[in-house]
């Protein structure tokens, strides 16, 4: 064991600390490693209305960081204000404090950078006949050559505290973190080029972005256009209906589609007002609209980007500024929440038209998401293949788009019961004789297994996991319903029986209320015997007892009553994968076209309640290669 310090032998008295050893102090909350400081002097340039801003560095920014940019810069007089403690020009009182709209405004971001490296200030304001240097050091100001603008120089950065030193990481790994903080400037703000250099040679640049597509050319830029192409766009406004106040909080962006999702959560971005932060009631919000279309621990990719009134929401938790806090964050969680939800569930008809037109994928402004309801497949084109990440939704849109809408007025779901009718196979609203042929999933071919549906279109061939995209479509049924407060129950003919341990007797009297929400109809018999009555009408045809049990289970899993409410989700997706149709089912031709037809009007259905995807698209050119066809 290391000793510890012996403690003094006599009482010391309280004196001041030296203003050297409060800025040191002080750095060590504001600066932890180079990238710490990059991201200081990039939100100072950004203050300054820079539209150019370089990095430059050296040994990873341990031995230089340099960053230049062509904002406002500082007048002479003010220079050496700039190096001095909670010196700033962005607020000036606790009301400008309250509503801050800048990225810096403590103060104390280059006072504590002074304090452990070796700082120097170039600054050239528009009109001033040159530019002036202040050195950190001695305070000594000279006349230099510079255009408009400032350069912040840090060399041999933790020089005056060498213990700090030893705990960063090599060369790259400093370097790399250098980069991600500034990649997170640039996805905020597409308007401003950003170069980065590492001795001497460019590693990262992006030009500015103009326009109504700026912030998706920038993404593709940062996050590559596979991140486009397989995300959909998000925008969603707190009206006054929802919040009873005036439109004040925005969410939009982009939002991966499931296939997307990552093992880490490497690919999130979230930003407030256009400051990166890391906050637990977005990450929340993002990860609970995925909820159930996600498949294990795989994490979704997204950047957000919240809007909200500067007075709503505190910016001064921590020296780095990458925490808020929420005066509603309720209101917050609930809108992300949505926003979300309704990005992933509706038709993304904008990237249809975009490909329709040969244009690249998801280039197209969020705004045009809802438009042009009117589409055919003789108006527009896709070209799917296995990794695309397409859903549903894109192709059920072709000759459909007003399907799936989000709005509770879908066409209602078709029951595999009802499959035996001649005209099952028609879409809604179109003639009999329409060619199966333009059906977004197709035409059923065969079973495979007793699992799989092969089906037919004009790409090739679909496959479908028959009890996965069942479960899906009764899942979604399950909660518009229980939504309406309308789940049906179907009496049965004869009550079913089970023994029943003393939990789920306990559990059934004290959830009758839910139970019956749940279309669940339940009495004893006996104390060890209970009864089933009427089940849910939508699965009837399943294993009433099976189903009764796996409930209760539920139930007793989560028995109070907000608990309750938050596992709604999860009781539902149980009693669907109970009402799904089962593997080794045989159906006819026509229950599989149903099943095409009810997935192509059905939300999520991309994904099982679980996450699994339903379908996969394997398109003739990929046949063809797997028979060496036209080599």
């Amino acid at each position: 064991m290391i000793p510890l310090s012996p403690l003094p032998q006599q009482p010391r008295s309280i004196q001041e600390l030296p203003d050297s050893l409060i800025s040191q102090i002080a750095a060590g909350e504001v600066v932890e490693r180079p990238a710490s400081v990059v991201r200081e002097l990039v939100d100072n340039a950004l203050d300054a209305g820079a539209q150019q801003i370089t990095l430059r560095l050296l040994s990873g920014g341990v031995r230089l960081i340099v960053v230049e940019d062509d904002g406002w810069g500082i007048a002479r007089e003010e220079l050496p204000l700039a190096l001095r403690r909670h010196a700033t020009s962005k607020i000036r009182d606790l009301r400008e404090l309250e509503s801050v709209a800048t990225m810096g405004f403590r103060g104390e971001a280059l006072a504590a950078i002074n304090a452990i490296s070796d700082c120097a200030i170039l600054s050239r304001p528009a009109g001033q006949d040159n530019a002036w240097q202040l050195d950190g050091r001695s305070g000594e100001l000279k006349a230099v050559a510079r255009s408009a603008g400032t350069t912040v120089e840090v060399r041999e950065l933790f020089y005056s505290t060498p213990a700090r030193r030893k705990f960063l990481k090599s060369d790259a790994t400093e370097l790399a973190h250098c980069i991600e903080s500034v990649r997170r400037h640039a996805l905020a703000r597409p308007d401003v080029s950003f170069s980065i250099w590492h001795e001497g040679k460019l590693v990262e640049q992006w030009r500015a972005c103009h326009g109504p597509n700026a912030l998706e050319k920038r993404l593709a830029d940062l996050l590559g256009e596979e991140f486009i192409g397989n995300s959909v766009a998000v925008d969603f406004v707190v009206s006054p209906q929802f919040s009873g106040k005036a439109p004040s909080l925005r969410v939009w962006g982009r939002a991966g589609v499931p296939d997307a999702a990552r093992s880490r959560a490497d690919h999130q971005y979230a930003y407030v007002n256009g400051r990166f932060v890391r906050d637990k009631v977005l990450s929340h919000a993002a990860r609970s609209a995925y909820q159930d279309i996600l498949h294990g621990h795989r994490q979704p990719v997204y950047a957000l980007y919240v809007d909200i009134e500067p007075t709503r929401v505190d910016v001064n938790v921590h020296p780095t500024k990458i925490e808020v806090r929420f005066r509603d964050s309720r209101e917050v969680h609930q809108a992300v929440r949505h926003a979300i939800e309704n990005a992933l569930a509706i038709p993304r008809s904008s990237l249809i038209e975009a490909q329709g037109q040969g244009s690249k994928p998801g280039l197209t402004p969020a705004t045009d998401v809802t438009e042009s309801s009117t589409r055919n497949w003789n108006q527009a084109s896709i070209n799917l293949n296995s990794n695309s990440g397409y859903r549903v939704s894109d192709l059920s849109a072709l000759w459909n788009p007003t399907a799936s809408s989000g709005t509770g007025n879908e066409v209602p779901v078709q029951s595999l019961r009802a499959a035996s009718s001649p005209t099952a196979t028609t879409p809604p609203n179109e003639p009999s004789d329409v060619s199966a042929s333009i059906w977004p999933l197709g035409r059923a071919l065969a079973q495979l297994q007793g699992i799989y549906i092969l089906a037919e279109n004009d790409q090739g061939l679909i496959i479908v996991d028959m009890h996965a995209a069942h479960e899906r479509i009764v899942y979604e049924r399950l909660k518009l319903q229980l939504d309406a407060r309308s789940i049906t129950s179907q009496a049965l003919l004869i009550p079913a029986t089970f023994a029943a341990t003393p939990q789920e007797v306990a559990t059934t009297q004290t959830h009758a209320d839910t139970l019956d929400a749940l279309g669940l109809e339940l009495s004893p018999l006996s104390p060890k015997t209970l009864a089933i009555r009427a089940v849910p009408a939508t699965l009837a045809q399943g294993d009433p007892v099976e189903l009764t049990r796996s409930v209760l289970h539920e139930l007793a899993q989560h028995e109070a009553s907000h608990v309750l409410q938050q596992s709604q989700n999860q009781l539902l997706a149980t009693m669907a994968c109970h009402g799904a149709v089962r593997a080794n089912r045989r159906l006819t031709l026509e229950e599989m076209n149903a099943l095409l037809r009810d997935m192509e009007r059905t939300e999520r259905s991309d994904q099982c309640n679980h996450g699994r995807p339903t379908w996969r698209q394997v398109s003739l050119k990929e046949l063809d290669a797997l028979f060496l066809r036209g080599r």
